[in-house]
């Protein structure tokens, strides 16, 4: 088959690999007929993301059709149309039993790495490096699905791929993101990032309640996107962003802050330059500038919410700010499993349509340049849809409205 494997950074490259094949009976093979590049792939372009290996198999957001099911996976049959959550969970742990897929504690066969960067492991992750699992990801015409007796959720027909394929990944994790930020009538939101994540959270922050949501980002097609979500918008590079958010706010500051962003944060102040500097020289490795701002522009009592992802250690966090201010932290990898039926019944009443942010729609063998013009944010990419069996090399240009076509070894 065919499949984007990693080769070093900044380099993707689709080849030809093996087949994948039961190797536990709670295993599924899935034909996979829409995949997305996502901020946190670029993540693992970018290089920044260790313990990846050439030829790792990209890709954690992703739909596809059952084409064969181990014999104990007795919920799905070879036709069934399905969402694949990015975390790979086995529904037996303490964890999972308590609605905390994410953080299952037998998905991991390299819990072990992880361990000793995070003191425990989180679940196991499609085409998320080999710190979370090593396994084979989505941006492939088909791959191997451990657990799937608890992971795929069947679609309804009512739902196109690309609608379903954002709830893989980026719609629950915006979701969980606004919900985390412990939402009140009238609050004041302020996400940092109008990436996926972040046209997401901006959403989900309306439907539970928000009054007011403020979001920031450099790129003028995201902050268009984001003004037509309803929310004010902010260019970084125009202002100032902590003073405006007072001025904004009367005084007090946002009722929760988000850093959507995550380790690779950029800017023009000391702090954003002297991260650059600093990851460079392999003296920290995460870039922490938006969260330090998060930190400073929550008002006092207020919420912070992490959705962007971290993979080490931030460099002269402002604990003191948190502290004394009194902020409530709260982060981690999406619980997808616990969000997926709720979205889809948003997605069915027609109050989110996921496939706004769905800007470029390619064949896989396009995918290294879908990356490239993602992290570029050329062409005014914000989301791009791969759909591995589609034929031909066309311009890629354009949305998909009305698709049908909808990670990896063993734990």
């Amino acid at each position: 088959m065919k499949a984007l494997c990693w080769i070093d950074k900044h380099e993707v490259r689709v080849e030809d690999v093996p087949d994948p094949r039961i190797l536990n009976p709670r295993d599924a093979i899935v034909k996979v007929t829409a995949a997305c590049i996502c901020g946190s792939d670029l993540h693992l372009y970018d290089g920044v993301m260790p313990t990846m290996e050439k030829g790792d198999i990209l890709g954690h957001e992703f739909v596809g059709e059952v084409v064969e099911v181990g014999p104990k996976v007795k919920n799905l049959k070879p036709g069934d149309r399905v969402v694949v959550p990015f975390a790979i969970a086995c529904g037996n742990c303490w964890y999972c039993k308590h609605g905390l897929w994410s953080l299952c504690d037998n998905s991991n066969p390299n819990a072990w790495m992880a361990e000793k960067l995070f003191g425990f492991s989180p679940a196991g992750l499609f085409g998320y490096s080999h710190l979370t699992g090593g396994y084979a990801g989505g941006q492939a015409q088909y791959v191997r699905v451990p657990f799937a007796d608890v992971g795929p959720y069947k679609l309804p027909d009512s739902i196109t791929d690309d609608q379903a394929v954002m709830l893989a990944d980026v719609f629950p994790t915006g979701y969980m993101a606004a919900e985390n930020c412990n939402i009140h009538q009238g609050d004041i939101v302020a996400v940092w990032g109008c990436g996926s994540v972040g046209q997401f959270t901006i959403r989900s922050a309306f439907l539970l309640g928000a009054h007011r949501v403020i979001a920031m980002d450099d790129t003028p097609e995201r902050l268009a996107l984001a003004q037509k979500a309803g929310a004010e918008t902010l260019n970084i590079n125009e202002v100032d962003v902590l003073e405006t958010l007072r001025e904004m706010t009367g005084g007090r500051g946002p009722d929760a802050c988000v850093d959507a962003v995550g380790l690779e944060a950029h800017g023009m102040e000391p702090d954003a330059l002297l991260d650059r500097v600093k990851t460079e020289a392999m003296m920290t490795t995460d870039r922490g500038h938006v969260l330090r701002q998060v930190f400073w522009a929550c008002r006092k009592g207020g919420t912070v919410s992490i959705p962007g992802v971290y993979g080490g250690f931030v460099d002269k966090l402002p604990m003191g700010a948190a502290m004394n201010k009194g902020l409530t932290i709260r982060t981690g990898q999406t619980h997808v499993h616990r969000y997926i039926p709720k979205l889809v019944q948003h997605v069915e009443r027609g109050e989110i349509d996921p496939s706004v942010i769905v800007t470029h729609v390619l064949p896989l063998d396009q995918a290294p340049h879908g990356y490239q013009i993602f992290k570029d944010h050329q062409d005014g990419c914000i989301k791009v849809v791969l759909t591995p069996h589609a034929s031909g090399n066309g311009n890629g240009n354009g949305k998909a409205t009305n698709s049908r076509h909808g990670h990896a070894d063993v734990p």
